[in-house]
């Protein structure tokens, strides 16, 4: 018997794929169904889902997780609202949204050129500037009209950048900052009246003065454009509509003669618009002198002057009769709001 097992194996050995055909025959019915579990139980290993958040850089935003889940009450101060203010609306007016007020007329319009003056039939030759004083007088000001009736969007900007500045200073040292920038106005204005004035009547006093090195630096070249000074420091009223203004300057710059308005800045202001109300200051005060009977002339053209602190070259920013114009209607309306909100009627 074992001899007969023994010759058939070694004949199914000669054909293998006899043998295989038998032990599949004899195994498939229970290993089929298993090797298909073994399989599927593979390949759904294999589909296993991936967490996202494991490939994140857990080291990279550790401190914003922490800051995150440990957050019990608000964490702001005011410093990192003004930082978070500052990434979100970015610089002052970038977005402004048009002024329905610059598309209205104003009601009670007059001229920016008197109609009524007449110009002298000859030049005045006097080598003295025109120089009245300013009288006390319940007459409004350029500049309070314009402070009383200042933009919302504006008036906001200004009041953060206040805010900031006492957030860094201190209220005691955003007051000396702000007294020692009037008091550099004032010095640098004087060290112009007396580059235009006459030696014998210029002031001297101020002359060597460190802190304001920078500014008449800056002014160099502009000045070397200026000629004819018909006016220094003086005052001014509109006889028609009720207000006045005390002017900086007015003479000729490259031929055209301007109402000439001389301002400081610690920061550039390359562009018109960059210089917020000061057009409508200027067209204000070309309008005044046009119908203020003590000057016996009238201007169509402004100039706004930005000297620098550090002495980089300032920005003259002339403005032409046309935009003078423009301004002067605008002027117009903030004038007749500064009106409206102070009739007690």
């Amino acid at each position: 018997m074992l001899l007969v097992r023994m010759n058939f194996l070694q004949l199914l050995s000669r054909k293998p794929e006899r043998l295989e055909m038998i032990f599949q025959l004899r195994y498939c019915k229970k290993q089929f169904p298993y090797m298909c579990l073994a399989t599927s139980a593979c390949l759904y290993s294999k589909k296993k889902k991936v967490n996202g958040y494991e490939q994140v850089d857990q080291e990279k935003y550790k401190s914003l997780v922490y800051s995150v889940t440990s957050y019990k009450a608000s964490a702001q101060t005011p410093e990192t609202i003004l930082e978070e203010d500052g990434l979100l609306y970015g610089q002052p007016l970038k977005h402004a949204p048009p002024n329905e007020a610059e598309t209205n007329t104003p009601k009670n319009w007059v001229p920016l050129i008197n109609p009524n003056k007449r110009a002298p039939l000859l030049d005045s030759d006097s080598s003295l500037p025109m120089k009245i004083a300013l009288q006390k007088t319940k007459i409004p000001s350029v500049t309070r009209i314009l402070q009383q009736t200042i933009p919302p969007q504006q008036a906001f900007y200004l009041e953060r950048w206040k805010q900031k500045m006492i957030l860094e200073l201190g209220k005691d040292g955003f007051a000396e900052y702000t007294k020692n920038l009037f008091l550099q106005g004032e010095l640098f204005h004087a060290a112009l009246e007396s580059m235009f004035l006459p030696e014998d009547l210029a002031t001297k006093e101020q002359g060597e003065d460190t802190a304001i090195s920078g500014y008449l630096t800056s002014v160099q070249h502009v000045l070397k454009d200026i000629s004819e000074v018909k006016v220094l420091e003086s005052a001014v009223q509109h006889e028609t509509l009720q207000y006045l203004g005390l002017v900086d300057c007015v003479a000729k710059y490259r031929g055209q003669l301007c109402v000439i308005d001389w301002k400081t800045s610690e920061k550039l202001k390359p562009s018109l618009k960059s210089t917020f109300d000061n057009p409508l200051q200027v067209a204000a005060y070309v309008g005044a002198i046009n119908h203020d009977a003590n000057y016996d002339f009238q201007v169509s053209c402004g100039l706004i002057v930005v000297a620098y602190k550090n002495g980089c070259p300032a920005h003259p920013h002339f403005m032409d009769p046309d935009l003078c114009s423009q301004y002067w209607n605008k002027w117009l309306l903030r004038l007749e709001e500064y009106m409206d909100k102070t009739d007690p009627n």
